[in-house]
């Protein structure tokens, strides 16, 4: 049997957006965890497809009549008829949007018998006496049976109405959302070094807690609130990424925090760095990154001048502290997936920058 095709989910954004754009219904296949429905509300919320609506419905939870409609006696017709899904989008709704994402998450997991209520919804977008806006777009989702979550297999009449996209976890994809949506940077960091700890699921194993792009947002938040407590945050963080990787990640955090304040580095406070620990270094690097995007946002288009003193020393520090694939990675890290809007002209030490590390910057972009 050949090897199932794969992409990441920065290749399925723009897949799906043109199959939205032709309204040919998509099925995303994935592990558990891997930001199937974080993608969903991503290209909702980009604006790519003009205003737009995620209806997001959990098709497992629901019984063939909650798709096909409730029938009913109308006793002034005297015919029997049906009440239309509540769930489904009307048309009052649709015509709020340019587009409505109808997005059926689960759908494998949902009874066969409610699958087979999905078929004439997914092929002529309608279903009884309910008829789909001509704005709305549907796209499903659901675990793959090697996951052994529950599923139940799709019938080929209604896989055979879909694309069909397998995700694979991807760290340059998920750094891109992580930093969009505002993914702490000590676990950033700590992902940049270790990316084989963005995910570990193994559905043969036993453990309830596992690392997945969905469990460290939940890691995320537990930094941001953390009070200080480490017994209390390597107990929480455990019980959702795993334990092994809970206490490698508290150990680098440990290492981490004794680092120089990013936004020392950038006012020009701190130019050296003693400690010289790889994974403590790209904490660091990811930080100033947080820090110059930060900066920017606040104050960086009103007052360029101050900004780009920051931003020189950003490449400065690396220059002076950071081994060469460190501050490449720094530099690509900033330009790529931070988006900093570098004008080499206020840069004073670009020129020094360029001709170091230019030819293996470019390489890296292109990778």
């Amino acid at each position: 049997m050949s090897e199932v095709r794969t992409v990441t989910l920065g290749e399925l954004n723009s897949r799906l957006i043109r199959l939205m754009k032709l309204k040919r219904p998509a099925f995303v296949w994935g592990q558990p965890g891997v930001g199937k429905s974080e993608m969903m509300q991503s290209i909702a919320d980009s604006g790519v497809l003009g205003k737009t609506l995620l209806k997001d419905v959990r098709i497992a939870l629901n019984e063939p009549t909650d798709i096909k409609g409730m029938p009913f006696f109308n006793s002034n017709s005297g015919l029997m008829e049906w009440a239309p899904p509540i769930e489904l989008p009307t048309a009052e709704e649709c015509a709020q949007y340019d587009t409505v994402i109808l997005f059926l998450d689960e759908l494998n997991s949902a009874a066969q018998a409610t699958q087979a209520a999905t078929y004439q919804l997914t092929l002529n977008g309608r279903i009884g006496e309910y008829v789909l806006p001509d704005n709305v777009v549907i796209v499903a989702a659901g675990n793959r049976d090697s996951d052994k979550g529950v599923t139940y297999r799709m019938p080929s009449p209604l896989a055979n109405r879909f694309v069909h996209f397998e995700v694979r976890v991807d760290f340059e994809s998920w750094l891109d959302w992580a930093v969009a949506n505002n993914i702490h940077p000590d676990i950033v960091g700590y992902l940049s070094f270790a990316k084989q700890d963005l995910s570990d699921f193994d559905p043969r194993s036993s453990g309830r807690s596992y690392a997945t792009p969905r469990t460290w947002t939940f890691a995320s938040d537990v930094i941001w609130t953390s009070t200080g407590n480490e017994t209390e945050d390597t107990d929480i963080l455990a019980g959702a990424v795993g334990e092994g990787i809970a206490l490698k990640f508290m150990a680098h955090r440990k290492i981490a925090k004794d680092m120089p304040n990013p936004a020392d580095i950038l006012a020009g406070k701190v130019k050296e760095l003693k400690i010289k620990e790889i994974s403590a270094q790209y904490a660091l690097t990811i930080g100033m990154c947080y820090e110059l995007k930060n900066s920017f946002d606040e104050y960086g288009k009103k007052d360029e001048d101050k900004w780009h003193k920051e931003a020189d020393n950003f490449f400065r520090f690396m220059m002076d502290q950071f081994p060469t694939e460190m501050t490449v990675m720094g530099a690509r890290t900033a330009v790529v997936n931070y988006d900093l809007p570098f004008n080499p002209q206020k840069l004073k030490h670009f020129n020094e920058f360029f001709e170091r590390y230019g030819k293996y910057v470019v390489k890296a972009m292109e990778n």
